[in-house]
């Protein structure tokens, strides 16, 4: 069974939980790694998490939800190992994990409706990175 570790701010809380009904239902095994409400919080936190779980194999993915996204992202992509990518159709899903192995998609639940973030998440999760060159390109992003 698949493990996904997820994790949002206040702004996401909602749409978070229906993620993870989503993604139950579908048989997947979910760690959530908060926020549990929607009182204001600092969004750093709950992308820490989730990254360091998916850097560490304790998850296999990740899925990170913010007001735009963008945020959650860059704070992500700060943990060495994680490939964080923020995707706004099927198509950026589909190809962050073809050429770049996406472990974490960063979603902006104020900026994408919640039937596209479903979208979004199954071709994300069903697609499979090409690996050849696209791994070599992975392996010089870190310095």
């Amino acid at each position: 069974m698949i493990k996904l570790a997820i994790g949002c701010d206040h702004a996401a809380y909602e749409e978070k939980q229906k993620v993870i009904e989503f993604l139950r239902k579908k048989d997947y095994q979910v760690i959530d790694l908060g926020t549990d409400s929607i009182k204001s919080v600092d969004y750093p936190k709950f992308a820490h998490s989730v990254s360091k779980m998916v850097a560490s194999n304790a998850a296999d993915k990740g899925i990170l939800l913010c007001g735009s996204g963008i945020g959650i992202s860059i704070a992500a992509n700060k943990v060495k190992g994680i490939r964080a990518a923020l995707c706004t159709s099927p198509e950026h899903a589909m190809m962050s994990r073809k050429h770049n192995d996406a472990n974490i998609l960063a979603l902006g639940s104020r900026m994408t409706n919640y039937e596209l973030i479903e979208e979004i998440i199954d071709v994300w999760l069903n697609t499979s990175f090409e690996g050849g060159r696209h791994l070599d390109r992975i392996n010089m992003i870190e310095i």
